[in-house]
């Protein structure tokens, strides 16, 4: 499972686990399992999916993205429930 975080400036939207996360990079979606390498991503805008039925979606502009460890750190300039 990973564990993710996903931050804005105005809270926390989502603290928990998952087992997969695609998320709106700056050039494109990529998509996380368990066992990932590190990576570090830049984030565009788009909708942020948590788990395989994507039963958590954020829409998400700017910011970034850390993979390690199998920790998953989502930090967006804006975002909001989808």
């Amino acid at each position: 499972m990973l564990k993710v975080s996903v931050i804005s400036p105005e809270s926390v939207l989502f603290e928990g686990e998952t087992d997969s996360v695609i998320a709106p990079a700056y050039d494109g979606e990529v998509g996380i399992l368990t066992g990932h390498a590190p990576l570090m991503a830049l984030l565009g805008d788009g909708v942020l999916r948590l788990g395989s039925g994507s039963s958590r979606r954020f829409k998400v502009g700017g910011g970034f993205m850390q993979v390690l460890d199998n920790q998953v750190r989502v930090v967006t300039e804006k975002a909001e429930a989808a």
